[in-house]
């Protein structure tokens, strides 16, 4: 019987335990320099993974495929070092690195794919770096304008770490999210109630998200951003588990298929395609222009989902491309804001809403600081302004719709109430009878939504008594 070697659990769980047998022993070291975490502490991600780490899983995982052991020493063998040089390799003791040629020999031998070979290769600083120094304001210029003329498509540029450097108008109408101070695709995928009620089997695409921060530790266990993003989202108890349950790594997403349900696009579902690209400049930097090819309409049947995308045809007054001026009045100002993407002042901001625009100063609070609203009632738009680094205000225009949605939760603030009553109005027809008519077809789905959450309750309260009591549209009658 082998000796038993306790080590500090990944999430603050009880200490466990693995059997070594021999030489070849499944130790849970931590990378050189680095100490042990304390108990119930978040462990930094060399120590939830790194390359030591990254090596065991790889080795166990090929023995599974075999259906029998890979031994350290056949590593050794194949590396042509020694048993108890691997052996540290394996332990994150010393400073040992392979060669391109040992880093070979090993994926050929423990099976790796192309992202688990590349992954090998970053660690062993073989592969390429991210990119050192500031930005050249030419470089995010014209990444810009190239973000820009992808129009319909939602695209987005994010750094080494996954924030979102820059976006294009229909990304922010899609997700408004990334108009957030330190928006990062990472944090909204993973932790954010959002992202979960949007993607279709949100366990399986975290899982791959997950495995994208696995393949980002290859070369880059130096960085303290990273650090602390990996950190930050192994906190919540389902990706903890998603992380220790999985050894995959992955290069990139291009190419990958998702299906969601966007509130811009009313809810419906669409299939979105991924297309991932790295400027040569910045070769850390993933640009990701993002196709979709159809949604099911009320019948169930499947209709192209291009239509509307980046303007208010997709709010519920229903209208499309040839809705009344409104509709059209929305891609005209898309267009114009597109072709500047900021201005000097908030008041330059403002002004781009029109002459009948109403500033939301509530709504601008609670979407976080440097952020201003104003509401274009003709064009049934927002424009959405965030003040940057540099001082200018970045300005996207998001259908009032979209706006809505995001901030549901304002409808039972007493300030915001009268805002929220400014963008509702400027969602429903213009004309008055329209309106009224899509009033009380919305009044009628929300009776019944009303009528199945107390069915619910109910059903809860019978089975347990001492829960509270819950407002009913009947108490204030």
């Amino acid at each position: 019987m082998g000796a038993t070697v306790p080590f500090p659990a990944d999430h603050g769980d009880s200490e466990r335990e693995v059997v070594a047998s021999g030489n070849d022993a499944e130790v849970g070291a931590t990378t050189p320099g680095q100490r042990p975490p304390e108990r119930g502490e978040l462990p930094h991600a060399g120590q939830i993974m790194g390359f030591a780490g990254q090596l065991r899983c790889w080795r166990r995982a090929a023995g599974e495929r075999r259906g029998r052991r890979v031994t350290q020493g056949e590593c050794a063998n194949a590396i042509d070092r020694s048993e108890r040089w691997y052996r540290d390799l394996e332990r994150g003791a010393g400073r040992h690195r392979l060669d391109r040629k040992q880093c070979e020999a090993l994926a050929d031998l423990l099976h790796l794919d192309r992202d688990e070979f590349i992954a090998l290769l970053l660690y062993n600083g073989l592969g390429p770096t991210a990119a050192a120094g500031a930005v050249d304001t030419r470089v995010r210029s014209g990444l810009r304008l190239l973000i820009d003329k992808q129009m319909p498509s939602p695209t987005f540029l994010c750094d080494a770490n996954w924030n979102v450097v820059a976006h294009n108008a229909a990304t922010a109408e899609w997700w408004p999210w990334v108009l957030e101070p330190g928006a990062n695709f990472m944090r909204w995928s993973l932790l954010s109630r959002e992202a979960r009620s949007q993607y279709h089997d949100w366990d399986r695409h975290a899982a791959t998200y997950v495995s994208l921060l696995k393949f980002a530790l290859a070369g880059r266990e130096d960085s303290a951003e990273l650090m602390e993003l990996i950190g930050d989202v192994c906190k919540d108890p389902d990706i903890g588990r998603i992380w220790d349950a999985s050894n995959e790594v992955t290069e990139n997403l291009d190419g990958y298929a998702v299906r969601m349900t966007v509130p811009a696009l009313n809810w419906d579902a669409i299939d979105v395609v991924s297309h991932v690209l790295s400027p040569a400049s910045l070769p850390d930097w993933k640009l990701v222009v993002l196709s979709w090819g159809t949604k099911d309409d009320e019948d169930g049947e499947r209709t192209d989902a291009n239509v509307g995308v980046g303007s208010a045809a997709e709010a519920p007054s229903g209208k499309q491309d040839d809705a009344p001026p409104s509709a059209a009045e929305t891609r005209r100002i898309a267009r114009a804001i597109t072709g500047r993407l900021s201005v000097p002042t908030a008041q330059d901001a403002a002004a781009l809403a029109g002459e009948d625009r109403i500033d939301l100063p509530v709504l601008s609070r609670m979407m976080g600081p440097n952020c201003q609203l104003t509401l274009s009632p003709s064009a049934q738009s927002v424009i959405w302004a965030v003040k940057e680094a540099d001082g200018q205000w970045g300005v996207n225009v998001v259908a009032a719709y979209t706006l809505v949605v995001k901030v549901p939760h304002a409808a039972v603030i007493d300030e915001a109430r009268d805002e929220m009553q400014l963008l509702t109005r400027a969602i429903l027809p213009p004309e008055p009878r329209e309106a009224v008519a899509r009033i009380q077809e919305l009044i009628r789905q929300s009776q019944q939504r009303i009528k199945s959450l107390t069915a619910v309750w109910r059903d809860l309260y019978e089975e347990d008594r001492t829960l509270p009591y819950i407002w009913h549209p009947a108490d204030e009658i």
